[in-house]
């Protein structure tokens, strides 16, 4: 191998490097986005489901209610 040749090989390899390392940036980057994300949507579940178990003792409460009123009616 001569001295082009293996200069040639080494800038098509730094090259290779650097193409690999920008999409690692991208991916990087990609990734950090879907964790932040993720996170909005956790905190969304929560407040969802806090909510939904306040509603769920509202409907208890109204249900409780309802039998009382209807025996003591009856």
């Amino acid at each position: 191998m001569n001295e082009a040749s293996s200069s040639a090989d080494r800038l098509a390899l730094q090259l290779e490097i650097a193409e690999l390392n920008q999409q690692l940036a991208e991916t990087q980057d990609q990734c950090v986005e879907l964790a932040v994300d993720a996170g909005e949507l956790h905190a969304q579940i929560l407040e969802l489901q806090a909510e939904l178990a306040r509603v769920r003792a509202d409907r208890d409460a109204w249900r409780q209610e309802a039998r009382r009123r209807s025996t003591g009616a009856a």
